[in-house]
């Protein structure tokens, strides 16, 4: 996208898609709540199955919804009453495992951090690369699951930013915006940058960059 310019670039990503993940699903991340973080945990969780985001996003909002906010109340109702809620919110094909996934992952993190995920912060010594191998260490967690909590958490979590994943900065590149993630940090104000990563995230999966160009040409 030689010649766009990379503020309207950016000014269009916001406008179109820059919210985060973690206001969907309710998690104040800023505010870097027990509860917060357990939901962003259980968002990473569910994003990590092959399905789409926005039923992750649907799925995580519904588990709360049954006030399933913490690991106790996650591990205290039955598989089947999980299974069910996600059965429901687009998890058919996923439903059974997903259930007992969770399960597994909120018996480790009451086990490992007495039920607080910012413990793994903590553990790391809040290192990032330290904080994605320990989330690794979650049943259900993979390198790309560390990925979704890193960039969302990085709203609260300060010594996180700037945090881009490859596929997101090659997203970057591919809209004409600079692919390190300190290049594209200049670009915004730093509490605006969480939005924008999540913004490259979204146009990524949505299969929009071309638009994204086109209409930050016409600026």
């Amino acid at each position: 996208m030689a010649g766009t310019d990379p503020q309207a670039v950016v000014s269009e990503l916001l406008d179109r898609h820059g919210r985060t993940y973690a206001e969907e699903i309710g998690a104040d991340v800023p505010a870097d709540t027990a509860e917060a973080m357990f939901r962003l945990l259980v968002f990473s969780i569910l994003a990590s199955a092959r399905i789409r985001s926005a039923a992750a996003v649907e799925a995580s909002r519904a588990l709360f919804d049954q006030g399933w906010t913490n690991p106790t109340a996650m591990t205290e109702v039955s598989w089947e009453q999980r299974v069910a809620v996600l059965n429901k919110h687009g998890y058919a094909r996923y439903d059974e495992s997903t259930a007992r996934i969770l399960a597994d992952s909120c018996h480790y993190l009451l086990d490992k951090y007495d039920g607080d995920v910012r413990g793994v912060r903590e553990a790391a010594d809040h290192d990032p690369d330290r904080m994605h191998q320990r989330l690794q260490e979650f049943k259900g967690i993979g390198p790309v699951g560390a990925d979704i909590f890193l960039r969302e958490a990085q709203a609260g979590w300060d010594e996180l930013i700037p945090y881009v994943d490859a596929r997101t900065r090659e997203t970057a590149r591919k809209l004409g915006l600079p692919g390190d993630p300190r290049g594209l940090l200049a670009l915004v104000e730093r509490v605006d940058f969480p939005r924008l990563v999540a913004a490259l995230v979204r146009t990524r999966l949505e299969r929009d960059i071309d638009e994204v160009a086109q209409a930050a040409a016409r600026r």
